[in-house]
């Protein structure tokens, strides 16, 4: 397999994957089911060497780009457009999710046996769990700002980190000595080192991918799908609506880039982030795919693409707002102008808080549903859905981590504009 691409060997490996994770399920086949499930663990070390590279390397690619920026003015010029990307795509997100939802009348139409039986049988899980809040905005600034950087580090806590960084690194702009070119120097090496290792761990991806997908279709199988396959396939479509009239045409005619190009250079990108359903995992791959395949600037891709996972999720603002109204549905929570606009608005914000981490935006939908009223019957919703959940969160996934490279593709586009503007303007 030496002449084809990563892409594809990592599609082989998913669908080799999904192959013997269904024979493994044959009652008369136990042993390779064990089998799988044996060297599940395999899989998950790749995902862990993978996440080991995502501290350094955002440290030192972020302080580099900052560094190197010259003028700290253009960082808070990035970081405008980067939020006004996040905003604006994940908002539309959450909007489509809600009229898919209501379009297709999700949790409308079952009789009382059929509803009741849904409702009641997830009942029983529905004490054990806290409710979850959104936090307050002076709740998220404080958060943002870290006491100890290295404490956000240790615990993956993105967002205070690259904070950290981008006041570092701002600060660096405005030295010129020994001290700043040995300390850009020393995180160049680093960054540098860290795309080394993430080639070295890319060349084992098809083979992790075959084992994490052999061993999750061995354990839950495929039929899972069907008592709930009008849901999954109305949050399914809404997906792929916000993926063809927000992310294309953001590429297409913002960061001016041909779809077929941009997905031969980004495909095991989003093959690993569907694989995976971790945005996170994937985010060494796409700075490095980012940076050497797309021409993006370091300072935009170093900044935009790890903010991105902490923040801009439009996957699951799709998925949040059509399970809203899926659930809200089945309970008989009616859905008037205010409703509807408290899932748009939470659902955006739900997605902001989330994990770039397989699972967490399945927990961040409890804050949606307390928003609308369901109360202590939200946590026995969010298990009615679990089921179907690992499915649902490889796609929201890979679209996650779409909207974050078109995000970033188009941010460097408009910045070389900007540069090209400035030096046309006579003296």
């Amino acid at each position: 397999m030496t002449g084809i691409n990563l892409q594809t060997k990592i599609f082989t490996g998913l669908v080799a994957g999904i192959i013997v994770g269904i024979i493994a399920r044959m009652p008369e086949l136990g042993a390779l089911q064990r089998a799988v499930l044996t060297l599940e663990p395999l899989g998950i070390m790749f995902i862990r060497l993978l996440t080991m590279t995502i501290v350094p390397l955002i440290v030192a690619s972020l302080f580099v780009g900052v560094a190197s920026l010259g003028d700290v003015r253009r960082l808070g010029r990035i970081g405008g457009k980067t939020l006004a990307w996040f905003l604006g795509s994940t908002l539309i997100a959450a909007t489509i999710g809600l009229a898919a939802a209501l379009m297709a009348r999700l949790g409308e139409g079952l009789d009382a046996a059929t509803r009741d039986s849904l409702t009641t049988q997830f009942e029983q899980h529905g004490t054990a769990a806290a409710q979850v809040t959104a936090p307050t905005l002076t709740q998220t600034l404080l958060a943002m700002i870290p006491s100890n950087p290295f404490a956000a580090a240790s615990t993956g806590e993105l967002l205070p980190l690259i904070v950290a960084v981008c006041i570092f690194g701002a600060a660096a702009t405005a030295i010129q000595t020994d001290g700043k070119r040995a300390v850009v120097g020393f995180f160049n090496g680093v960054n540098e080192l860290s795309m080394v290792v993430i080639r070295w761990l890319m060349t084992l991806a098809p083979a992790a991918v075959f084992l994490l997908i052999a061993a999750t279709v061995a354990k839950s199988g495929l039929d899972l799908l069907r008592s709930l396959a009008p849901y999954c396939a109305v949050v399914v479509a809404a997906t792929a609506v916000h993926v063809l009239v927000t992310l294309v045409p953001a590429l297409r005619f913002g960061a001016r880039l041909s779809v077929s190009d941009f997905l031969r250079k980004t495909g095991d990108v989003l093959m690993l982030a569907f694989s995976t359903a971790s945005s996170s995992v994937a985010l060494p791959v796409s700075i490095e795919a980012a940076r050497d395949r797309l021409g993006i600037s370091n300072e935009v891709a170093s900044f935009v693409l790890p903010t991105g996972v902490t923040l801009n999720k439009n996957g699951a603002a799709v998925y949040k707002a059509a399970t809203a109204v899926f659930i809200a549905n089945l309970y008989g929570v009616p859905l008037g102008p205010g409703t509807l606009l408290t899932i748009v608005l939470v659902s955006t914000v739900a997605a902001f808080s989330g994990a770039g981490v397989p699972g967490s935006s399945l927990v961040t939908t409890l804050i949606v549903l307390n928003a609308i009223g369901l109360g202590a019957h939200s946590e026995a919703a969010i298990a009615l859905v679990v089921a179907v959940d690992r499915p649902l969160d490889m796609i929201r996934s890979m679209v996650n981590t779409l909207a974050n490279l078109v995000g970033a593709a188009w941010i460097s586009r408009s910045e070389i504009g900007a540069m090209t503007g400035r030096s046309e303007q006579p003296a």
